[in-house]
């Protein structure tokens, strides 16, 4: 039997949405904020810059620049607009240039981490990222603290979230989404579905199944199908056999890809018909295609993770950007974003609003989950940096990269 979930992540899961999906018809509201997320303090520290929460750069009060996953904000296909965002630009007068940049952690980061470095502008002044790289970016002191005075919406976070291990108070971070890892697949082609990692790897998938770059994600899911609980201690072998799992599917030709949230797109043209992907992702690419697509939380396990805003020790728009996060702390607007992406919602009040514009998606397990559906997923533990460092190397040279 698996271990009980804490309090702190059944209030995770409770107030939760998808990445990708809106219901039109939702008014203009008013403002926000973002939330909180999972984790715990890291056993050691990694040596940084200076703590950039102590000194942050001029306030110039500019355009904000926003770096988030693909599908993760209300868009309206017609308009070619952000339904939400527009709203919030027209009464604020503030002006946002959101681009969907982040495909993968450890990608973005590799992209930005000289310029952090040297304190010098990045591009972006809001960057959502997952909890372990925000946990990363809070050590080595590349966030900024908050001004309370310009986040009134956070007092909307969930009381269980608004004290985390790697941000204790959310002093620089908040939650934005939260979901699932498990599997999706293509209806049409897997008309029974997949529930096992075997249904997964059946040889008439063979060379169109894709696996998750997001390490914790694709190896938390394998280590389950193990018998491995990745949120409580687990051995070097155990981690090591999981990954000549991963390394013999890739070698066999099952899996055709390691990719980030690209995947989709060979979801749509058919080039992959079953993947290690993200709940929301699936939920919203299935709506977006006649419910072509399923989702479904493994038998042996799925992972919980969340994304987290964070404003970057370099943007000289820390104000602005902080009354954009406020705005997404609006329940009103979260329930908004949550309609659209279908990803586990972080805001207080949240699902009360969205009864107003979907009330079937208002009791959705994948957006407010239920018990039944948290004990069927854990959160990824938090590695030590030689854990990190010895585990996502490992994964990274079976993925071929």
């Amino acid at each position: 039997m698996k271990p009980e979930l804490t309090p702190e992540v059944r209030s995770i899961i409770r107030a939760q949405l998808s990445r990708r999906r809106f219901i039109a018809g939702a008014g203009a509201v008013s403002g926000a904020t973002l939330l909180a997320a999972c984790g715990s303090k890291d056993a050691k520290s990694e040596s940084g810059s200076a703590d950039a929460t102590a000194s942050a750069p001029v306030d110039e009060g500019g355009t904000v620049r926003w770096a988030n996953w693909p599908a993760y904000l209300d868009f309206d296909s017609d308009k070619k607009t952000y339904t939400s965002l527009e709203t919030f630009k027209a009464a604020s007068g503030i002006n946002v240039v959101y681009k969907e940049d982040v495909n993968d952690n450890d990608e973005f980061y590799g992209k930005v981490q000289g310029q952090l470095k040297l304190g010098k502008d990045i591009g972006y002044d809001i960057v959502t990222l997952t909890d372990w790289m925000a946990g990363r970016w809070v050590r080595m002191g590349y966030t900024q603290a908050f001004d309370e005075a310009n986040l009134p919406n956070k007092v909307n976070i969930l009381p269980t979230l608004a004290n985390v291990g790697f941000d204790p108070g959310r002093k620089s971070t908040l939650t934005w989404q939260s979901g699932f890892a498990g599997f999706g697949w293509n209806k049409e082609k897997i008309p029974g579905g997949i529930q096992s990692i075997e249904q997964l790897f059946d040889k008439k998938n063979k060379g169109r199944v894709e696996v998750l770059s997001e390490m914790r994600d694709t190896m938390g899911i394998i280590l389950q199908s193990q018998g491995v609980d990745p949120s409580q201690p687990f051995t070097d072998d155990q981690f090591m056999n999981a990954i000549a799992f991963l390394e013999k599917k890739i070698a066999d030709g099952f899996i055709r890809q390691v990719k980030g949230n690209d995947y989709l797109e060979d979801m749509v043209s058919g080039d992959a018909v079953a993947v290690i992907g993200w709940s929301g992702d699936i939920f919203s690419l299935s709506n977006e295609n006649g419910g072509k697509f399923g989702f479904q939380v493994p038998e042996s396990g799925g992972t919980l993770w969340s994304d987290n805003a964070l404003i970057p020790s370099t943007s000289k728009n820390k104000k602005n950007a902080e009354t954009v996060l406020n705005n997404y702390y609006d329940p009103a607007v979260a329930a908004q974003v949550a309609a659209f992406v279908n990803y586990i919602c972080p805001v207080v009040g949240a699902q009360a609003e969205m009864e107003k514009i979907d009330p079937k998606l208002a009791k959705s397990p994948f957006i407010f989950p239920d018990d039944a559906t948290l004990a069927k997923v854990r959160v990824f533990r938090t590695l030590t940096p030689e854990e990190d460092t010895k585990y996502s190397e490992a994964f990274a040279a079976a993925a071929g990269n």
